[in-house]
């Protein structure tokens, strides 16, 4: 895996109930080193969710590039949505096993769904399965394909708070034994602050960088809520304009 820039020099929309086209990004410029795990935090409605699917590949329809390393073309791509979107026909390992390319073995997931605590429920169907254990799921089948970069779009949201913490914190154990670069969207700071190396604050649209702040709480600290809140409160103290986003 390489460096990855991403350039995205104009995204819009037709304008809803007028002419004219909505800018929803323009002259967008983001770096992400390998194997950092970078939280993107803004206002709804920004475009986070544009950003993500235009580096995807899923939203084409747009002027930029993405290069990697040196070269302009398109990186392997896993991507974790709010809603799993697991196949109920299929079991929680049979999920996963989609994924995989052809010359993957389907033993790469077994220590997978260990650090996920899911080894007990890999023969078990989606609608037998908790919501936060459907999450968990999903998370690896992300990991599976090992992606150069592994993009993360909400994917606690509507989990209660102890459910959303334990599985932040099996998402740091295993991407601390697989670290592929993540880019992780969310709307909650101390979540952000938990699990990333890097914040990036994106401004309402036009899409903008307003902040890039390195984490400075060791890791090893994370599981310690004060000094998360400490940093939290310090951030919203030093970068007034951070305050409006959330």
């Amino acid at each position: 895996m390489t460096q990855i820039q991403i350039n995205i020099h104009s995204k819009t929309y037709p304008a809803v109930g007028q002419a004219g086209h909505h800018l929803a990004i323009a002259n967008l410029n983001l770096s992400f080193k390998t194997g950092e795990f970078v939280c993107l935090v803004g206002p709804s409605g920004c475009g986070k969710t544009t950003l993500l699917n235009i580096i995807a590949g899923l939203d084409t329809d747009y002027e930029g590039e993405i290069l990697v390393g040196q070269q302009y073309t398109h990186p392997q791509i896993g991507y974790i949505f709010q809603n799993p979107r697991l196949l109920p026909w299929r079991t929680v390992r049979e999920n996963i096993e989609l994924a995989l390319e052809k010359h993957q073995s389907p033993a790469i997931i077994d220590p997978m769904l260990e650090v996920m605590q899911l080894t007990q429920a890999q023969n078990v169907y989606p609608e037998r399965l908790s919501l936060g254990m459907s999450r968990r799921v999903a998370i690896i089948r992300g990991f599976a394909i090992e992606p150069d970069v592994l993009l993360m779009d909400e994917p606690f949201v509507s989990l209660d708070a102890p459910t959303a913490r334990q599985v932040r914190e099996l998402l740091l154990k295993l991407w601390q034994q697989r670290p592929h670069t993540v880019l992780f969207v969310t709307h909650d700071l101390r979540e952000a602050i938990a699990l990333a190396d890097r914040l990036i604050f994106l401004s309402a649209a036009p899409m903008a960088v307003i902040s890039e702040i390195i984490v400075p709480v060791p890791r090893a600290e994370r599981h310690n809520e004060d000094a998360i809140e400490a940093f939290r409160q310090q951030l919203l103290n030093e970068y007034s304009e951070i305050k409006q986003l959330l």
